[in-house]
């Protein structure tokens, strides 16, 4: 018998986390699970430019560990579960230069944003998806933990390739149980950010945004479908895999990249 879903209500009723959800593919995961007709919370550590009445914002640096009890405690004690955590919280601020430059804190503020964030949400929310036998958990990894730039983000694409790693085993642990867990491992996404970041590429090289955009490219190896990502497109990879339609989906990891040619074996 054929499943028919209704892809405007298919996460009616579902109480989804969207963590570092306020800006760039977070906001359009978030807003792509509301679509969908879930309850959406949203975490960062600072509040959305535009506040969105239909969201649960939560103040937190989870790149703590209280940080991470905060979310966990106000989420369950307001919803009473949590059916869809998205740990899409992750980034780079280390300096270019290379393996030499990069400190500790350099490495350990990367691995507690980008590793041990989702680590301590996991562990926080997995119980109560496993006593109800449902759930579902997607890790945003990046194409670095396969392909690192290792000039300025050897810690980022290090914490990355930990994460799809540890996800995989998570999911071999908690899929019997009921919960699915998923890797999604975008390449390059045209967000927000990423805007700024060409603009000081080209004014640095005295160049055009759309030379700076081809460098940055070339660098990565080339990507064939010759754009970055829009955040939307990986939201909506995201609302597949969380959604009843992909319900026999789990421990894989869906590479998002444009096709994006390695540089290295």
């Amino acid at each position: 018998m054929e499943n028919q879903f209704n892809y405007n209500n298919e996460l009616q009723g579902k109480i989804a986390l969207v963590t570092g959800g306020t800006k760039g593919a977070g906001k359009a995961i978030a807003e792509r699970l509301l679509q969908a007709g879930a309850t959406i919370i949203i975490s960062a550590r600072n509040a959305p430019e535009k506040e969105n009445r239909n969201m649960h914002f939560i103040a937190s640096d989870l790149s703590t560990a209280n940080g991470v009890q905060k979310v966990v405690s106000e989420v369950l004690s307001t919803y009473g579960k949590l059916d869809i955590l998205v740990n899409n919280l992750g980034g780079s601020s280390t300096p270019a230069g290379g393996f030499s430059v990069l400190g500790d804190d350099d490495w350990e503020s990367t691995l507690q944003a980008n590793l041990l964030a989702p680590v301590r949400l996991d562990r926080g929310f997995l119980p109560q998806m496993v006593d109800r036998k449902s759930g579902v958990i997607i890790h945003i990894a990046s194409i670095q933990g396969k392909l690192p730039l290792y000039d300025s983000t050897l810690p980022y694409a290090a914490a990355k390739a930990a994460l799809r790693n540890y996800s995989k085993s998570l999911s071999n642990e908690v899929t019997p149980k009921g919960v699915r867990v998923l890797t999604v491992s975008p390449g390059w996404i045209n967000t927000t950010a990423s805007a700024a970041w060409l603009g000081e590429i080209a004014r640095n090289a005295n160049s055009t945004i759309a030379e700076a955009q081809k460098s940055v490219m070339d660098a990565l190896g080339g990507i064939p479908f010759g754009r970055p990502a829009e955040p939307e497109e990986v939201a909506e990879l995201v609302g597949f895999l969380v959604s009843p339609r992909a319900s026999y989906l789990t421990g894989t990891e869906f590479v998002i990249d444009g096709g994006t040619v390695p540089t290295i074996s």
